[in-house]
């Protein structure tokens, strides 16, 4: 029992170290897992899901390995809208705070962070970055609205003073040769809608300097690209960066890199989507991988050095008009408790899926890969509007004692670490 104090107590130290880092990430609506849709009902439970789930420690588990939780995630995710776009978008994210893991100059990183200003800089091939851009590739550079600045002429020179520090060694960076479009000032959210960004990005009282370049292919660009940033370590270790490479090759795939200052770390995402039109109110069987471009998913070697369960996720939200329900799962349900009317999984080391809410008009499904590296896509089937759930049942057994104490322990620091979340 002693090592699993430890292990907890690790986890809460690490816990009051990066708390104040990410209450600002949160609050200024970073959002690390779900898109733009509903952002921020879907965020928060995001967030309690994990945090939750990393401090529920498994009884097979508990004395013999150790939970960690790494700076690299990868993300496989299927947004399924019946309700407002009719869209079907899936996407498959890399996101680190690391410099190290998604590599851009020291120096270029921390003037961009400690720019006050700055918001966001984004470079991507996404068709109408910003109102009035069309067929080409885009780096935006976003500022914060200067509210002395009353008229037009004044916010664009604000904002161009501050981007034109930094598009020459942007473009050196990635070799590219952007030029001066136009300076565009967010009336809404329109962007991140475009972009399947959140607030932080771009929104009310942002204002985007807009360099275009040509049009350049989803693949080539992603392969130029994903060279720049990730390391050669993490390239050649596969997992969810071999899927997103595959999912460039998709004639609808568009791909975005964002970095995103926020206290003493920038988030820096490589993000690949696609998009299919007017199937998502027909859908009723639900086959996330089909939608990835691949029949299996693999985790990345890169976190084959420890057990990170929540550092490889997959995740899918059905928005609908009308009530529906999951059913027919094909593969595991892990079993969970109710804490604070949220389901939370009591074991992590176990592959399958935890889905809350489970009916209604919005509906989340996250699967975690537990002690396994892979999925296959008939795992990962399930159903909409059926009768039988096919929940996994949780076996009664004589360390169950252990449990209840873990789970003691579990909820007490998750509760202690939402506090910064709820307010």
């Amino acid at each position: 029992m002693g090592n699993i104090s430890y292990q907890i107590s690790r986890i809460l130290q690490k816990m009051k170290k990066d708390q104040v880092e990410k209450q600002d990430i949160d609050k200024t609506g970073v959002n690390l897992i779900i898109s733009h849709i509903e952002t921020q009902p879907m965020q928060q439970k995001i967030i309690f899901f994990a945090i939750i789930a990393l401090v529920g420690i498994s009884v097979n588990y508990a004395y013999s390995q150790e939970i960690g939780l790494a700076t690299f995630q990868e993300t496989a995710q299927v947004i399924i809208d019946k309700r407002i776009t009719q869209i079907v978008t899936s996407s498959i994210t890399l996101q680190s705070t690391s410099i190290q893991e998604i590599k851009i100059p020291t120096e270029l990183e921390q003037r961009i962070r400690e720019n006050e200003n700055i918001s966001a800089v984004i470079i991507t091939n996404q068709d109408k970055c910003v109102l009035g851009v069309n067929g080409e590739s885009c780096i935006l550079i976003n500022v914060k609205r200067n509210p002395e600045d009353t008229n037009f002429l004044k916010i664009q020179n604000s904002t161009l003073k501050i981007s034109e520090q930094f598009i020459d060694e942007i473009n050196d960076i990635f070799d590219t040769k952007a030029k001066l479009h136009s300076t565009f000032i967010q009336p809404s959210d329109e962007t991140n809608t475009a972009l399947q960004t959140s607030g932080v990005v771009s929104g009310k009282g942002t204002v985007s300097a807009a360099y275009t370049m040509p049009m350049e292919d989803t693949d080539s660009m992603y392969e130029k690209i994903s060279a720049i940033l990730i390391p050669k370590t993490i390239r050649d270790s596969g997992g969810f960066y071999d899927a997103a490479k595959n999912l460039s090759t998709d004639e609808n795939a568009k791909m975005t890199f964002s970095i995103i200052p926020s206290g003493s770390k920038s988030l820096l995402q490589l993000r690949v989507s696609t998009t299919y039109s007017e199937i998502a109110p027909s859908i009723d069987k639900i086959n996330p991988l089909e939608l990835l471009k691949t029949n299996e998913l693999k985790r990345s070697e890169y976190f084959s050095t420890g057990f990170y369960p929540l550092n490889s996720i997959v995740q899918v939200a059905i928005l609908s008009s009308e009530n529906t329900n999951i059913s027919d799962v094909r593969g595991n349900i892990i079993p969970t408790q109710i804490i604070d009317n949220e389901k939370i999984p009591i074991d992590i080391t176990k592959k399958g899926w935890v889905f809350d809410p489970e009916e209604g008009q919005m509906i989340q499904g996250k699967y975690i890969f537990g002690k396994e590296t892979t999925v296959s896509s008939n795992e990962l089937k399930f159903s909409l509007g059926g009768d039988s759930m096919l929940e996994e049942k949780q076996e009664f057994d004589e360390s169950i004692l252990v449990v209840i104490i873990i789970t003691i322990v579990a909820i007490a620091a998750a509760l202690f670490y939402l506090k910064g979340y709820k307010k």
